[in-house]
C-alpha cells in the first residue's frame, strides 16, 4: 500500500465523511469515457503491514471506504466520497438497453431511459423508467414512495410483479449501500468470502422495512461486484461489470440479475449524465 493511499484511507476512517464545500457549478455532460482517468490504488488495507495504515474492522468502516471510492475523482481539490456523489448526482439521465428473459427462456430487448431527481433518502426519490419494447412502450414511475405506470399519457396501476421488479431495482441497488445512513439502514459485517479467486468484504444492509440485501465489496478496489437478496422464496443475485467513470464518479455499465441461478435480466448502460435539468412534470401522477 502506498503512503498516499494510506493517508487517504486513514482520513476516511477518522472523519467518516469529507465536508469540503461544493462549488455549486453544473457539471458538463459526460458520455461513457474510454478509460478511467486515474486508476484506483490496488491495495488491501485489511491485511496491510504498512506502519500507520488503518485496519478495517467494522461494517461502517468498510461501507464508508466504498462510498469514498465511488466518489473519488483521482485528485483531492474537489469534494470526495459522499459529498461528491451528492454534488454531482443531483439528477440522473441514463440511456441503455435491457433484455428480459421470461420463464420459458424467451428474450425480449428494450431501449430504456431512466430519469432521477435525487432526494435526501431513497424513499423520497423521484424516478421514471421509460421502456420501449418491440410490442409496447410504457413508463414506470416511483414518486412519493409509490409506484404507478404511464401508457399513452394515461396513468395505470402496473402488475404486482412489474412493480416489485421496479421497486427492487431501486431499494436493492447500489444506492442502498452508498446511502445507507441517509436511508436509516443498519449495516452489519458478515465473514469475508473468496469467490473465483477474488476476496470480498461481505456487508448486510437492512432498511427500515427489514429488507436485507447482502453486498460483496472487493477487498482490493472497494467496488461492489455483486449483491444478493431473497424474496418470496426466490434467491436473487445481481453482478456488476464494466466499471468506469462518469463525471468523476464510479458507475458499472453492465449488470446481470439471476433468480435461482437463472438469468432474468441483463442491462447495459449506453450513456449516463448527472446534474442536468430534469423536467419535474415527468413524475406527475395526473
Amino acid at each position: 500500500m502506498s503512503f498516499r493511499f494510506s493517508s487517504i484511507l486513514t482520513g476516511v476512517l477518522t472523519f467518516g465523511v469529507f465536508t469540503i464545500a461544493a462549488s455549486g457549478q453544473r457539471p458538463n455532460v459526460s458520455p461513457r469515457p474510454p478509460a478511467p482517468p486515474v486508476p484506483i490504488p490496488a491495495a488491501t488495507p485489511a491485511t496491510s503491514t504498512v506502519k500507520g495504515a488503518p485496519k478495517l474492522e467494522t461494517a461502517e468502516q468498510i461501507a464508508e471506504s466504498a462510498i469514498f471510492f465511488y466518489g473519488y475523482p483521482g485528485y483531492l481539490t474537489v469534494p470526495i466520497g459522499r459529498d461528491r456523489l451528492n454534488q454531482i448526482r443531483k439528477t440522473t439521465l441514463e440511456r441503455g438497453t435491457t433484455t428480459i428473459v421470461s420463464a420459458d427462456g424467451k428474450r425480449e430487448a428494450a431501449n430504456y431511459q431512466r430519469f432521477v431527481i435525487r432526494a435526501g433518502s431513497l424513499d423520497k426519490e423521484r424516478i421514471r423508467l421509460d421502456q420501449e419494447f418491440p410490442t409496447a412502450k410504457y413508463s414506470l414511475v416511483f414518486n412519493d414512495n409509490k409506484i404507478y405506470g404511464v401508457f399513452n399519457n394515461t396513468v395505470f396501476t402496473p402488475r404486482d410483479d412489474a412493480a416489485k421488479t421496479f421497486e427492487n431495482q431501486i431499494i436493492r441497488g447500489l444506492e442502498a449501500l452508498l446511502r445507507y445512513k441517509e436511508n436509516g439502514s443498519a449495516v452489519a459485517l458478515a465473514p469475508r468470502e473468496k469467490l473465483m479467486g477474488v476476496d470480498y468484504f461481505v456487508l448486510d444492509v437492512t432498511d427500515k422495512q427489514e429488507r436485507k440485501t447482502r453486498f460483496y465489496v472487493s477487498v482490493k478496489t472497494f467496488r461492489v461486484m455483486m449483491l444478493t437478496y431473497e424474496e418470496a422464496g426466490v434467491k436473487y443475485r445481481r453482478r456488476y461489470y464494466d466499471y468506469n467513470y462518469a463525471q468523476g464518479t464510479l458507475v458499472p455499465y453492465r449488470s446481470v440479475l439471476w433468480a435461482n441461478d437463472k438469468i432474468v435480466e441483463e442491462t447495459d448502460v449506453g450513456t449516463i449524465t448527472f446534474g442536468q435539468r430534469v423536467d419535474e412534470g415527468l413524475f406527475a401522477s395526473s
